[in-house]
Formats: C-alpha cells, structure tokens, sequence
C-alpha cells in the first residue's frame, strides 16, 4: 500500500518540478547578476515572480541559508524576513551542492499553517562561485494539477493494533452483547439494508451493538443505528428500495455469506473474535477487527475462500 501512496506522491511531485524548474534557472541568472545590490535584487525577484503563477513566495538566501533580500508577493515586496534565518527550516535541511533545482518535500508552513513545498534553486555568481539559494514557496491548494483521486490497493492488508491491548488478550474473554443474542434476527436487516435498500458501505459493531451505514442517496453522511433499530425489521421502511448497483464489485448474494462468515469468527473463540466487521460493496474490501486490536482489509472473494481451520490458526 506504502509504495502505491509514494509511487503517486512522486508523479505529483515531478509534474510540480517540472513547472517550476526553468523559470527558477532564469531567475537565479538575474539575481546572480545584480547579486549584492539590494535593490536590484528585489527587482529581480519581482519580475521573476511574474513567471511563476503558482509560487506564494519568492527570496533569496547566503549559502547559509539567511534570507538577503525582501520577500516577493503578489501584493509587493515585504521586508518581515529579511536576515531571517532559514537555515533550519525543511526544505534547508538537504541542500543541493549542484546547480539543479530541489523540490522540498511537503511541510507546514510557519506563516499560513498549511501545507506547502519549496523550490530551492542554487545561485552562482559570475564568477561561478556558490553564493547562495533562491527559495520559492509554494501552497498546496494553490496548485493547479489534475491530480486522479488515489486508488488504494486491493491486496490483503494486516496491520497490527495496539500492543497493550495485544498483551493482555488472554486475560480478556468475549462478552455477549445484545447483538450477539439477537444476531439471528439482526444480519438479515443488514443484509436487506445492502442488498435491496441502497447502503453501499456497512460497518457492524458486535461488541457494541450497532453498525454504522453509507446511503448511497447520501454518500457523504453516515448513519449510526443502535441495537433497538437492527433489532427491528421495519428500519427497512425508512429506506427506500434501490436497484442494487451494477457497479458494485460484491455480487448481491455474497452479502449474506460474509455476515454469516462475521458470525462465525465472532463466536468461533473466547479470546481471539470479531469486535467489527465492515462491508463496501462498492471497493469490495471486507474489513475485521479483532479482540487482539488487529484489523485486516480484504477482498472480499479471499474472505470467503478462507475456510474455519484457516481463521483458527491466523493469529
């Protein structure tokens, strides 16, 4: 999952540096040349500023890394970080020795408090001695790449809980829960809820006796319903009949098998059992979280193929 996540960091990452990367060669070559000159060195940054839509900031810096000249906006000059001291800010912290351009990687802003990268470009005399850095400040939200939404993998994912809870587990047992007595009359009204009344994501809490829904009239709300709504078949009036979606991944008649399969690892050990388990139909990823404070994510497919001795040996 980690590298799929850096994988499209770096795509955005390179679509960023490519933007900036020939205007920031063009701009040191102009500070470069009135470098020393105050005055003429803000000019240049301002002009330099022109070409660069996205940038918030625009400076330059000694080799040490303390601000020389005033700070370009798009509202002028500012003279707050002048000999400002940025030697030990992010995007100084790897300084490049060459003539290339770096990008920073993402960090807070001191000024905004949000979410920003810098472009750090070293500058050269004319006498093709390193003098110092123009720095270009960049907003996140203030980029305009196409970015397509982040897929998240579809492998089997296990991550490990909370090791005071895994610790102690052997001294923990199961208590029922009023959903557990009533397990039989409540899976069907989640399983009505899903296959025929439009809930695409479902998420069942055992041990807490309610589940929490995704309409798909509503997607952007959830719904909590507690023991006495599962417990009653007529919550299903309250949502209306919806064709179910073509597009799911999940086939309609496998809902029914992966509750009951939630029911099983539920009761299958006092110890080690099932505190929630999650259903979308949509991504169709099956998540479980244990006693043991573990949850895996799986497709759900590999969730059914899995038979009782499996489950009794996982952990």
């Amino acid at each position: 999952m980690m590298q799929a996540l850096k994988n499209s960091i770096e795509i955005q990452r390179a679509s960023l540096s490519n933007m900036l990367v020939d205007p920031m060669r063009r701009i040191s070559s102009e500070v470069a040349r009135v470098w020393g000159d105050l005055e003429k060195m803000n000019m240049s940054l301002m002009m330099g500023l022109a070409t660069l839509p996205y940038v918030k900031y625009l400076y330059a810096m000694d080799k040490e890394g303390v601000q020389v000249t005033h700070t370009a906006t798009r509202q002028g000059l500012v003279d707050q970080d002048f000999q400002r001291d940025r030697s030990q800010r992010p995007y100084m912290q790897s300084k490049p020795g060459q003539r290339d351009m770096y990008l920073s990687g993402s960090y807070i802003s001191l000024q905004s408090q949000r979410p920003s990268v810098t472009a750090v470009q070293p500058l050269y005399s004319m006498e093709n001695i390193h003098v110092g850095f123009i720095g270009a400040d960049v907003d996140l939200r203030d980029l305009p790449l196409t970015r397509e939404v982040y897929n998240e993998p579809t492998d089997w994912q296990q991550l490990k809980g909370d090791p005071a809870i895994r610790g102690h587990l052997f001294n923990q047992c199961r208590v029922q829960s009023l959903l557990d007595k009533h397990i039989d009359d409540i899976l069907p009204v989640i399983e009505e809820l899903m296959s025929e009344s439009g809930v695409y994501h479902g998420k069942i809490h055992f041990s807490s006796s309610r589940a929490t829904i995704w309409h798909i009239d509503d997607p952007y709300r959830y719904r909590i319903l507690g023991y006495e709504a599962l417990n009653d078949p007529d919550i299903c009036l309250v949502y209306p009949h919806r064709p179910y979606p073509k597009d799911a991944k999940v086939p309609q008649d496998n809902i029914k098998h992966i509750l009951e399969t939630f029911k099983y690892l539920r009761f299958a050990d006092e110890n080690i059992y099932l505190r929630a388990g999650s259903i979308n139909i949509f991504n169709g990823i099956v998540g479980l979280n244990f006693s043991c404070d573990g949850s895996h994510y799986i497709p759900f497919d590999e969730f059914l193929a899995k038979d009782s001795a499996f489950w009794a040996d996982m952990d």
